[in-house]
């Protein structure tokens, strides 16, 4: 499973035209699930998403949390984070996790976000799976970390 995490000021994402997903300051995380990917492997992700210490304290330190600085998630999911470029200029995408796997996966972190975050409504936004989107945000710092989790202990 990937994440790449974006902190942001503000972020929202579209389906026709339609905002669907909208948050202030927080983390804009695209999700990319891959063949063997399990609900542990979802589990071990949030927990390292929702413990990263990137936002900055008093002193200028990226040491607080996204829970200290009261912040959300837009959570959108993306299947080319499995593209594979090794071969051609044509994107091969097979490493990627099934339309079943993926969206019962992303619909799992979605819902255990919500549970670990906040009782707070709205608190996580979220894309629509296998829609076009249309991702907009402002990247704060910038500051964006990669997540995989066969990188995670």
């Amino acid at each position: 499973m990937r994440f790449v995490i974006q902190r942001v000021t503000e972020a929202s994402v579209t389906v026709d035209g339609q905002t669907i997903g909208s948050i202030g300051k927080g983390f804009l995380v695209l999700i990319g699930v891959s063949q063997t990917d399990t609900q542990a492997t979802a589990d071990k992700m949030i927990r390292k998403l929702l413990g990263l210490r990137i936002f900055e304290d008093q002193n200028g330190k990226t040491n607080l949390s996204l829970e200290d600085v009261d912040g959300s998630l837009l959570l959108v999911s993306q299947f080319t984070l499995y593209a594979d470029c090794r071969k051609g200029n044509r994107p091969s995408f097979i490493n990627a996790g099934s339309p079943d796997l993926a969206e019962n996966l992303y619909q799992y972190i979605i819902n255990e976000c919500q549970r670990q975050l906040s009782p707070v409504s709205g608190k996580v936004q979220h894309g629509i799976f296998g829609a076009d989107m249309k991702v907009s945000l402002l990247n704060d710092g910038p500051f964006t970390i990669i997540l995989d989790s066969n990188d995670l202990a």
